[in-house]
């Protein structure tokens, strides 16, 4: 290595741990190690430490495919919303038909069966949106290829709707399973609530295969505890049990003066009953987080999913019909509970049951916190929203959407006071709203694809589309009153928020934009200047071009580029190079993601190339930061934060002048 400083080449190793800093597969690209990665100040030191022991050491990119998901840890991280609807969905059919009298009961696993039914058609549709559009993004990226930018808009600020009142709805659920055997915590549902949801975000930061571990033994042992409920019961009904009644007898008080109508009767409860169908679409929206091949795993979970739900939906409706059970008021004891009580008794069994089903409802939030950061991720890839959003921590999780998650599903619980009721009505529009989109814009797919059968497949999803379509309009109508208007704000809200931040882009990338026939080549003046950048743009010519003004007979230019992997410092290399013939450029590539950190490192070890001269004669590194000066201060906010980022970490250094190179278009 002595050698190797005497003929000018830096010794990449922290001076003080020792540990190798960069990996060199060539003088001009570097792979930065977990040292490489490392905090540059004291106070980062410290905080790193905090965040390491508590979400655990950073996952290289060489390590994602560990972290890839098999069908048995899918299951409970993307099933457990869809799967855990059960526990209230035959409760929501009850509380209609409830209203109208003891007598309208029977129509409960009748009804149920035709909500089967309908899970039956959107699972094999679902299944083909995994096939079709492998990537994810489930009914945005379904609308997006199909039906244009405003139809999947409105799906996606749906879907994202969705999987904060997913997070929203299955924490207050949970709570409700909890006050259900313990009536005394109900004054402190809500307390409970962001309780559970902030062990929720911290189980998801530290990454997927955690939380799947996390959320793997409660998803199981509701599944086997609901069918243990199940066959108990249906063993009690064979032989006879006086317990069961078929609901002869039960009082029910009518929550309304008049009984309605029949035909209306039953398509409000049978809309009610479909909130079994929430999060179904959330393994379509996540078929990248599947191990290989994505597609193929991702459809046979949805499968199992559906077989696991239609059994439990319909075994405790029925059950709920045959020992006579019914809601009760908002807040007492849910119907779930209730029918374990039948089934068990209150023993030993009853109470493992009543945790098991406390554990899937509240850990059913996972699937907000899973499947809302990988929609968001496809949204901010396509510039609906911010970029920051879509990246991933150190630990592989968009911790940006998650913590967007969390702080909507906090907003929702204060505002209904936790409670389920309250929750489902926006919560059940919201998802109707989505599958109906996705099944009309794979109508579309498939008779632009055609391939083989592509007639049988348009047919499956057109009427898929035609289902939903109606009962969406259904529980529109039976539910907007109770809660169900605030879809009908916020969806067009949050497709105007995208739309305003994708136009902002357009904007922006066509002022930053470089014509493709064009050659940086100004006249070349020696000098060392650090120029990093991130995107080949504007911006970029205007610091490359400072740098070669401020080139002098000491040194050279040298741009620097964070790289994520090989494929990505090809390509930056080919167009830099085409760009800025005759300028240096360095590649580090970060297998940890870091981008501040890796370029600090690369400054300290070519600053040891003068450790050997006088104080006063090391030559000073000046660092040009290009960035996008747009006319407003929320342009700004979408720009520039990696520079901001760096500057920060910069200031103060020794022998280091921070250059900001600010560009607007039209101050040139």
């Amino acid at each position: 290595m002595a050698s190797d400083q005497q003929k000018g080449k830096p010794d990449w190793h922290d001076n003080n741990s020792g540990e190798e800093l960069f990996v060199e597969p060539s003088p001009d690209h570097l792979v930065a190690s977990a040292a490489g990665s490392a905090p540059v100040h004291d106070l980062e030191r410290a905080t790193t430490a905090a965040k390491r022991f508590i979400l655990g050491r950073p996952i290289s990119n060489a390590e994602e495919g560990e972290e890839r998901l098999s069908k048995t840890l899918a299951l409970p991280i993307f099933s457990s919303d869809a799967i855990s609807s059960s526990a209230y969905a035959s409760e929501e059919i009850l509380i209609v038909l409830a209203s109208a009298g003891a007598s309208y009961l029977a129509f409960g696993p009748v009804i149920a069966l035709a909500v089967g039914l309908l899970l039956a058609i959107v699972a094999l549709s679902y299944r083909q949106v995994c096939f079709g559009f492998p990537k994810g993004g489930g009914a945005y990226a379904v609308a997006k290829s199909t039906l244009g930018t405003g139809p999947a808009l409105i799906a996606a600020s749906s879907l994202v709707i969705d999987y904060v009142l997913t997070a929203a709805v299955s924490t207050a659920a949970g709570v409700a399973a909890i006050t259900s055997a313990l009536p005394e915590l109900s004054p402190f549902r809500v307390e409970m609530a962001i309780g559970a949801l902030a062990l929720l975000v911290l189980a998801n930061l530290r990454g997927l295969r955690e939380s799947g571990k996390l959320f793997a033994i409660p998803t199981y042992l509701f599944v086997f505890g609901a069918l243990a409920v199940i066959g108990v019961g249906l063993v009690r009904i064979a032989l006879g049990d006086p317990a069961v009644n078929w609901s002869e007898g039960v009082t029910v008080i009518p929550h309304n003066e008049m009984q309605l109508i029949l035909p209306f009767l039953l398509l409000k409860a049978f809309a009610y009953g479909s909130v079994a169908l929430t999060g179904t679409e959330a393994i379509s929206d996540g078929v990248s987080a599947f191990k290989k091949p994505e597609a193929k795993n991702a459809a046979n979970t949805m499968s199992i999913m559906s077989v696991l739900l239609a059994t439990i939906f319909f075994g405790i409706s029925l059950l709920a019909f045959a020992f006579g059970k019914v809601p009760q008021e908002v807040g007492g004891e849910t119907l779930m509970s209730q029918i374990a009580r039948a089934s068990f008794g209150d023993g030993i069994f009853y109470v493992v049951y009543q945790i098991a089903t406390t554990g899937i409802l509240l850990l059913a939030a996972n699937t907000g916190f899973n499947g809302g950061p990988q929609l968001a991720r496809i949204l901010a890839r396509d510039g609906f929203l911010p970029r920051q959003v879509g990246q991933r921590s150190d630990r592989l999780a968009y911790a940006g959407g998650i913590l967007t998650i969390a702080v909507g599903a906090v907003i929702f619980l204060l505002a209904t006071g936790a409670l389920v009721t309250l929750l489902i009505p926006a919560y059940a529009i919201g998802v109707f709203l989505g599958f109906t989109i996705s099944q009309t814009g794979m109508v579309v797919h498939w008779r632009n694809v055609r391939g083989a059968d592509w007639q049988k497949k348009a047919l499956l999803n057109g009427v898929g589309a035609v289902v939903t379509g109606f009962v969406l309009v259904i529980i529109s109508l039976a539910k907007f009153a109770v809660g169900g208007w605030i879809i009908f704000i916020l969806v067009p809200l949050v497709a105007i928020f995208m739309a305003l931040v994708r136009q902002r882009y357009n904007l922006h990338e066509r002022e930053l934009a470089i014509k493709p026939d064009l050659v940086f080549d100004a006249p070349h003046r020696p000098r060392r200047i650090i120029a990093p950048f991130g995107e080949i743009n504007r911006s970029t010519v205007r610091a490359i071009t400072l740098g070669r003004i401020l080139e002098g007979t000491t040194g050279e230019l040298t741009a620097v580029r964070v790289v994520f992997d090989a494929a990505e410092e090809i390509e930056v290399r080919e167009k830099f190079e085409h760009l800025f013939p005759g300028v240096r450029l360095v590649t580090v590539e970060s297998p940890f993601r870091a981008i501040v950190e890796p370029i600090c490192h690369y400054l300290d070890e070519i600053e040891d190339e003068d450790a050997h001269l006088p104080p006063e004669q090391h030559r000073i590194n000046v660092v040009l930061i290009p960035e996008y000066a747009g006319r407003h201060w929320w342009d700004r906010i979408l720009h520039n934060g990696n520079g901001k980022r760096l500057r920060e970490t910069l200031l103060g250094r020794r022998n280091t002048v921070i250059l900001d190179v600010p560009y607007r278009r039209d101050l040139e």
